[in-house]
C-alpha cells in the first residue's frame, strides 16, 4: 500500500492568478511572532496527544517537543505566483526510491537578503484541486542542521498571486518521524544553494531516515527537470 502524507494540494492555472511582479508589499509584522509560537505549541500538542500523529509512541521522547530554529523574520518574504502555462507533468523520485508524477503548478519568485531565488508549487498529478500550494525544498542546511530530505511549506492559496513565503514554518515530511510513510523529495529545481536556518531542525539525539537523491533522466538528456 501506497502510504503518503497530505501533500497539500495546488491547482489549476486557470484559477490562479499569474503575476510577473517580483516587488511586492513585506508581510505585516503585527502579531507574526505569537502566531508563529502558537502554531508551533498546538503542533507539538498535535504530535503528542492525536490518534493520527505521524510520530511513533516509542519515539516521542526524542522528537518531542519539535526542535525548531529560533523565530528568524528576516526568513519571512513576500513572493509572486508564476503560473506554468504548460503545467508541466515529470516523474520525482519518492524516499521508499519509488517514482511518481507530479505537476508544476507555477513558480513562486521571490529575495532572500536581496538575492533573487524561486521555487516550484508542485502537485501529485493529476490536479484536482487548489486549496494551497506545495512547497518542497533542499537547502545548504540539509544531514548538518535539518532533515536530509528536505522540508516542505504549504501556503493557503491568495487570489492576489503574492504569497508570505514565511520559512519559518517550514516543516520536515512524515517519513523523517517514521520510515513507513513514503513521501516526494524535493527535484532539483528547488535545490537551494544558500542556508534556510529557520524551521524545523534535526532532533538531538536522534538518527533520521537516509534518503537517496537520485532523479530519472530528463528525457532531453539533462538530469535535472527543466526550470519553467
Amino acid at each position: 500500500m501506497r502510504v503518503t502524507r497530505s501533500v497539500g494540494s495546488a491547482g489549476l492555472a486557470a484559477a490562479l492568478v499569474a503575476s510577473a511582479a517580483c516587488t511586492a508589499p513585506a508581510p505585516d509584522e503585527s502579531g507574526w511572532l505569537d502566531q508563529l509560537l502558537s502554531h508551533r505549541e498546538q503542533l507539538n500538542q498535535y504530535h503528542r496527544e492525536s490518534p493520527s500523529s505521524p510520530i511513533p509512541v516509542e519515539r516521542r521522547g526524542v522528537l518531542l517537543p519539535v526542535n525548531y530554529y529560533d523565530p528568524a523574520p528576516e526568513f519571512r518574504v513576500a513572493a509572486a505566483l508564476e503560473v506554468s502555462p504548460e503545467q508541466e507533468v515529470f516523474d520525482v523520485p519518492y524516499s521508499t526510491g519509488q517514482i511518481f508524477p507530479m505537476q508544476r503548478v507555477g513558480v513562486l519568485k521571490f529575495a532572500l537578503n536581496g538575492q533573487p531565488m524561486q521555487l516550484s508549487a508542485l502537485a501529485e498529478a493529476p490536479v484536482r484541486s487548489i486549496d494551497s500550494l506545495f512547497i518542497m525544498f533542499k537547502d545548504s542546511t540539509n544531514e548538518s542542521e535539518t532533515y536530509g530530505g528536505g522540508r516542505y511549506l504549504e501556503l493557503p492559496r491568495t487570489a492576489s498571486g503574492i504569497y508570505e513565503l514565511d520559512f519559518n514554518r517550514a516543516f520536515n515530511p512524515n517519513c523523517y518521524y517514521d520510515e513507513a510513510w513514503e513521501c516526494p523529495v524535493p527535484p532539483r529545481e528547488n535545490w537551494l544553494d544558500v542556508p534556510i536556518r529557520a524551521g524545523e531542525q534535526l532532533a538531538p539525539g536522534f538518527d533520521a531516515p537516509k534518503v537517496t537523491f537520485d532523479p530519472p533522466p530528463d528525457p532531453a538528456g539533462d538530469d535535472a527537470p527543466a526550470q519553467p
